[in-house]
């Protein structure tokens, strides 16, 4: 399971025009599901966002996690960050899962962290999405589980 996550300041998600998730300061995630991955996989990539430390402390220093902060997850699915780009000049996505499994794993992920972690946002799985951020630094990283 990919993750690339983006510390922002603000993110939201639109729909056929309609705000769906919104979020203040926090990480945007992008998540990409791919044909190996398990609940477990979706579970350990949630820990790793929760805990990975890309907010200032008092000194300035990327030191504190979204735990520590409070601040809100957006998690928008997109599978096009699974592709392979390595031949050509078209996209393949045999990396990407399946629709249903990605699907549900998406949501799997989504369900654990409104679990443990207030607030949470979310796209759409499937759906013509408009993503909007302001990223914070920018800080950028791409986890995988």
């Amino acid at each position: 399971m990919i993750g690339l996550l983006q510390r922002v300041s603000q993110a939201q998600v639109q729909v056929a025009g309609a705000q769906i998730g919104v979020i203040a300061a926090g990480l945007l995630v992008l998540v990409a599901v791919q044909p190996e991955d398990t609940e477990a996989r979706a579970e350990r990539l949630l820990e790793r966002l929760l805990g990975y430390r890309v907010f200032a402390d008092a000194d300035g220093r990327m030191n504190l996690s979204l735990r520590d902060t409070g601040g809100g997850l957006l998690l928008v699915p997109q599978f096009t960050l699974a592709a392979d780009t390595r031949k050509g000049t078209r996209a393949s996505f045999t990396r990407a899962a399946p629709p249903a499994l990605g699907a549900a794993l998406f949501a799997h992920l989504l369900q654990c962290a409104q679990r443990q972690h207030q607030p949470v946002a979310s796209g759409q799985f499937g759906a013509d999405m408009q993503v909007s951020l302001t990223n914070d630094g920018p800080v950028t990283f791409w986890l995988e589980s």
